[in-house]
């Protein structure tokens, strides 16, 4: 290398070093936006949703209307969960699980986020609206404003918050069939039952678990007394054991053949098992399980429905 060839060289470093840099910094600030909306219950969502509209659906799926649909909900759910961040950052940094999101810990200005949540919200009604139809809108629009405007301030009022949060929590089956038929029907709000009965072990065991930083930061997910664990035992088996029991109803409707029958049975079983071993023992170890048995049992019982479907 030549000398003159080695200060060329050396002149770029800076260069190569402030770009890298700056793409750096970029992908943490887009992590940091796509941490805002919450893509692991946004799965969850999505899963739901399509299996909402595939059940729905009479005749050949419509494929561009699915993706339509899926998109709209995908966008509000985002946005929903965006603006559930900015509302509660001051509560989020007093909990050790929620510190470290990015508006209590100030990788992000509230602001931003507040912005960023409102033009999901928008975007995401708006393209329901004029691409599948207002039904699907003013579901995933109700969804939205009842899970802020309610659920939310609910949850340093009352351990029954999770009664109310469960109400919106399970609309995005009933999105789903609303964007395939735009109506909704007796076999649509079974769908919606069971996604509400289950919102209850699952938030119940995550509540156990994270009890001590939900207290410290304010929620009232369980009773502050005593109670707290008859309060959770109760309603983790009583929850469990209605939800089987609804899993079942699709069959004898006549929308879900044989198949899902067995295995809505074997997977309610097994869901309630890990429900009344917490009842009875109350640990950390067995709410965990709980918590993961929930997230295991509801993407396979729809994709049991969508298989079987008759």
């Amino acid at each position: 290398m030549t000398w003159a060839s080695e200060l060329d060289e050396r002149a770029k470093r800076p260069v190569a070093y402030f770009l890298r840099g700056r793409f750096a910094a970029w992908g943490a600030t887009l992590g940091d936006y796509w941490t805002l909306t919450k893509p692991e219950v946004n799965f969850l969502i999505v899963v739901t949703s399509l299996a909402g509209f595939y059940l729905g659906s009479s005749g050949r799926l419509r494929l561009p209307l699915l993706v339509h649909t899926l998109l709209g909900t995908l966008l509000v759910a985002s946005g929903t969960a965006t603006l559930n961040q900015y509302v509660e950052r001051a509560y989020d940094a007093r909990m050790r699980r929620t510190a470290r999101r990015p508006l209590p810990s100030g990788r992000l200005a509230p602001a931003r986020a507040l912005w960023f949540g409102m033009l999901l919200s928008l975007a995401g009604s708006l393209y329901l609206a004029l691409v599948v139809n207002w039904l699907a809108s003013a579901l995933a629009a109700f969804t939205l404003l009842s899970y802020l405007l309610v659920y939310t301030p609910l949850k340093r009022k009352t351990p029954f918050c999770t009664l109310i949060g469960a109400i919106p929590g399970a609309m995005p089956p009933l999105i789903g069939w609303a964007g395939a038929r735009n109506g909704l029907t007796a076999e649509a709000w079974v769908l919606y039952a069971i996604l509400f009965l289950w919102q209850f072990p699952h938030f119940l065991s995550i509540a156990w678990m994270y009890r001590q930083d939900y207290q410290g930061a304010g929620y009232q997910m369980l009773p502050l007394s005593g109670r707290k664990e008859s309060f959770m035992a109760w309603q983790v088996v009583l929850f469990s054991l209605a939800l089987l029991v609804v899993s079942l109803v699709p069959t004898f409707l006549g929308f879900e053949g044989i198949v899902y029958l067995l295995g809505a049975l074997v997977l309610g079983l097994g869901f309630l098992l890990c429900g009344v071993r917490l009842a009875r023992d109350r640990s950390n170890s067995l709410a965990r399980r709980l918590a993961l048995a929930s997230v295991v049992y509801l993407p396979l019982v729809w994709t049991l429905m969508v298989l079987d479907k008759t």
